[in-house]
């Protein structure tokens, strides 16, 4: 039964080719293998996915692989669940903003008090 792998605790050293010659060892057949990377970095995240090809046993490539040591790190190896939608919950406000009346302590300044707007006294 084909399906989709999950394979976890992935050394960050790991490369899709390391991961192609792990599966072609143990003679399971997949159709493609992507490790995730950090979008910013490019950096892996410690997890890959495998699509299994038609012909492939899912049960007996996870028993087969999840345990399994790459790279010094055991394996974690599952069926990929389907990622759950995510739920709009609605703006997160956001800064405070430049307010022109407004010193850096928040408080007011110009005209209307606040200090920086001294007279002389008694005259000064």
């Amino acid at each position: 039964m084909p399906g989709k792998l999950f394979i976890g605790n992935l050394s960050f050293t790991v490369v899709d080719a390391g991961l192609n010659e792990l599966f072609a060892s143990m003679n399971i057949p997949v159709t493609s293998i992507r490790i995730v990377r950090d979008p910013d970095t490019g950096r892996s995240r410690g997890f890959a996915f495998a699509e299994l090809a038609p012909e492939a046993d899912m049960e007996s490539a996870i028993s087969q692989l999840n345990g399994k040591v790459l790279d010094g790190r055991p394996l974690t190896v599952n069926e990929a669940r389907q990622q759950k939608p995510r739920e709009f919950r609605g703006g997160g406000g956001g800064g405070g903003g430049f307010d022109r009346n407004r010193n850096r302590f928040g408080r007011r300044s110009g005209p209307r008090g606040g200090g920086g707007d001294r007279r002389p006294r008694n005259g000064e």
